[in-house]
């Protein structure tokens, strides 16, 4: 299993047995000491923040979607289950600046 930046994948985020959609928004690293990606949960409930990142229908969501990335967490590679697809390189970017937005980083 590879998750890259980008790759949208379902994962088991522990929640009452539901899977959902994440972005991989962490660094790929082949030696990582540890089997963590740092991600951010897709979800259809937009509130119109600038902690969200709209996601145009993609073929492999079945309707829009947001980022939010005030969800950002870490989750161990074992539960992603499957990749689903790779976000639109416009859309990570808006992704990558919502982040740094969120955690007050100099762009």
């Amino acid at each position: 299993m590879s998750p890259h930046s980008g790759d949208v994948w379902l994962a088991d985020l522990g929640l009452a047995a539901k899977t959902r959609p994440v972005v991989i928004v962490s660094r790929f690293d082949s030696d990582s000491p540890r089997a963590l990606v740092l991600s951010v949960p897709l979800t259809t409930q937009n509130r119109s923040s600038r902690y969200e990142v709209a996601i145009p229908r993609l073929p492999f969501l079945h309707q829009e979607s947001v980022a939010n990335v005030q969800g950002l967490g870490s989750i161990p590679t074992i539960r992603l289950e499957r990749r689903l697809g790779r976000l639109p390189v416009g859309v990570m970017a808006d992704l990558k600046a919502a982040l740094a937005f969120a955690l007050e980083l100099s762009s």
